[in-house]
């Protein structure tokens, strides 16, 4: 049986080797709307899979479930997730936060949420990631939403310091065409996008992606839309006792990346860090007594 931490997607994805031809047929047809596309009858869905329906039956036994009612339960309480609004997540969780103090349901929470994203971040998206944003040759572009487009900003404000050919993409979509312009194939661009999804974020996604630029997504267990146009994706457990979501566990994974790109490239890095820590020096950005240090 799926455990309650996992999504349908992950599942599907887990055991994808495992199903037949025609099962993979219905899987990439749940995969390519999810997971809207598997909301609808099990009649409805074999057809619009090309598959029959004890196919697709069989499918979600083999998935774990008992039959159809549980798999699309499961997917009814993901689609519930997505849409909740803070005022909603607070209701429910204020009616069941134990009585211990907001520190400890907080520490327990993220604690849990660490445990669970690195249980099961593949190490590969994260070297892939790490060496895609680690190379001088590619322009990398950083965009977020009404939230996390501080994550954005946090990000490339480390990178712009690490190398060269960083770029800041506004959160009003309004500037996105001039950059989508400015993009050439093997360009990297990073997007931030977390439940309540934001519907531009998948527009943009789609015309980079044309361009052949290769995106990295940030998004939670649910996954954004723009999953679908991603190269290497950061499923992030992002629940937390509070109205809001929680961004602990998604810029833990940011720092981990600044750091793996700051490391491989530190020849290069050091030189840049102590010509910034000259103009710093020049323009009195900082109160420091005495000589700015040097990075050897």
């Amino acid at each position: 049986m799926p455990t309650t931490a996992r999504t349908v997607s992950d599942v599907i994805r887990a055991r994808y080797e495992s199903l037949t031809r025609a099962e993979r047929q219905l899987a990439d047809r749940i995969l390519e709307n999810y997971p809207v596309s598997g909301l609808g009858s099990i009649t409805t869905i074999a057809e619009s899979a090309g598959v029959s329906t004890p196919t697709v039956a069989r499918m979600v036994q083999k998935l774990g479930y008992k039959g159809y009612p549980e798999f699309q339960s499961h997917l009814h309480q993901e689609l519930e997730a997505t849409l909740s609004n803070p005022i909603a997540k607070h209701d429910r969780w204020a009616s069941n936060a134990p009585g211990t103090h907001i520190l400890n349901r907080f520490a327990d929470a993220i604690t849990g949420n660490l445990r669970d994203t690195l249980s099961d971040l593949d190490t590969r998206t994260f070297e892939g990631s790490a060496a895609l944003l680690g190379d001088r040759s590619r322009s990398i572009y950083f965009v977020g939403g009404r939230i996390t487009g501080a994550l954005a900003e946090y990000f490339f404000t480390h990178m712009q310091v690490i190398r060269p050919k960083t770029t800041l993409i506004s959160t009003n979509s309004s500037s996105w065409p001039q950059h989508v312009l400015n993009m050439n194939a093997g360009d990297v661009l990073v997007i931030f996008d977390i439940r309540r999804y934001e519907q531009e974020m998948a527009t943009l996604a789609e015309a980079a992606r044309a361009n052949g630029v290769v995106i990295i997504l940030f998004t939670d267990v649910w996954s954004s839309p723009v999953a679908k146009h991603a190269e290497h994706i950061f499923k992030m457990r992002i629940e937390a006792p509070s109205a809001w979501d929680s961004s602990v566990i998604t810029l833990f994974v940011v720092e981990a990346l600044i750091e793996a790109v700051q490391s491989s490239t530190w020849t290069e890095t050091r030189e840049r860090m102590n010509s910034l820590e000259g103009l710093f020096e020049r323009t009195r950005l900082f109160r420091r007594p005495g000589r700015q240090p040097r990075f050897e």
